[in-house]
């Protein structure tokens, strides 16, 4: 069972690629410029809070389930 969400606000996404850079583990960059989570939905945090903390218009949210 999943204990964390990717909360990914795509609008506010300036698309730098930080977070694809951080974590490619789960970050992609999409044909518009902006960034993907691969999953939102995880077990382990892994890279993730690190690209969220990166990200220079915080527009990605961990929760804690």
């Amino acid at each position: 069972m999943p204990n964390y969400k990717i909360e990914h606000d795509r609008d506010s996404c300036i698309g730098c690629g930080a977070c694809a850079s951080i974590c490619p583990a789960n970050w992609e960059m999409a044909k518009d410029g902006k960034s993907n989570p691969k999953k939102t939905e995880l077990i382990d945090l892994g890279c993730n809070q690190q690209a969220a903390d990166a990200c220079p218009v915080q527009c990605i949210k961990i929760v804690t389930k």
